[in-house]
């Protein structure tokens, strides 16, 4: 089975649609969404449609839940805030009871996977993963983890490799995954991606050959920051798709 697996579209139409072209030749049985569909971006209610009829699951994240009020986001910044309250004005009932609907985890136990947007460990406070020493903080719960767990939230691609007293960063953009380890990878973003590679991340894992791969695709920034600067959104929040950051 070949699984497309991406995260943080952020309300990007533009780059979600450029990940769905590319993905046409990668063959998917399957495609998996690690949350945060909406934020930032000028098109949520166009982007959790897409997202609502090609992913076989989504999981809930951050500013899914802010935006469902499934949690307090008055700690978040100004600018922030004000595209969550836009978003929620902005998402039609369906959608909005769709986020409200969406899990947390999502488990895979034919394949030994599972879904989150942040650490697997404490799923509804959204920890970041994307350092050594927060995946060695994950060692302790080694027993509990699956195979492989896939997660978004940083914007950022990263891959940890866990024994059960040792973590191993693996940079490869493509690698096979050794059976007697466990993977936390974390996926990029689709529509915001912060490594300073402005083009959309979107990945897929081979389950037959345990074989992944990080993949990226150009997309029409310019539109997509267009839309931000129209709708009179936080500047940036447009600006930073220029230089992916």
């Amino acid at each position: 089975m070949r699984i497309g697996i991406f995260s943080d579209v952020h309300a990007n139409l533009e780059a979600l649609g450029a990940v769905l072209t590319a993905y046409e030749s990668e063959n998917i049985d399957r495609f998996l969404c690690a949350g945060d569909v909406v934020g930032y971006g000028a098109n949520p209610n166009e982007c959790v449609d897409v997202v609502r009829r090609v992913a076989d699951a989504v999981v809930v994240g951050n500013h899914d839940a802010a935006v469902a009020g499934m949690m307090d986001y008055s700690y978040y910044y100004d600018a922030a805030r004000k595209v969550l309250d836009a978003h929620k004005n902005a998402l039609t009932p369906p959608n909005m009871q769709w986020l409200k609907n969406l899990p947390y985890t999502r488990r895979y136990d034919e394949q030994d996977l599972m879904l989150c947007h942040g650490s697997p460990i404490d799923v509804e406070e959204f920890d970041y993963i994307f350092l050594p020493e927060q995946a060695y903080a994950l060692l302790p719960f080694y027993d509990n983890l699956n195979h492989v767990t896939f997660i978004g939230h940083s914007h950022l691609c990263r891959v940890f490799e866990l024994g059960r007293t040792t973590v191993h960063e693996i940079a490869n953009k493509t690698f096979t995954l050794a059976p007697d380890k466990k993977y936390v990878i974390s996926v990029g973003s689709v529509g915001q991606p912060r490594d300073y590679d402005n083009r959309a991340s979107y990945t897929v894992f081979d389950t037959d050959t345990q074989t992944f791969y990080f993949k990226r695709v150009e997309y029409d920034i310019e539109t997509a920051a267009t839309k931000i600067f129209k709708l009179g959104l936080e500047r940036n929040f447009g600006n930073r798709l220029f230089i992916g950051v």
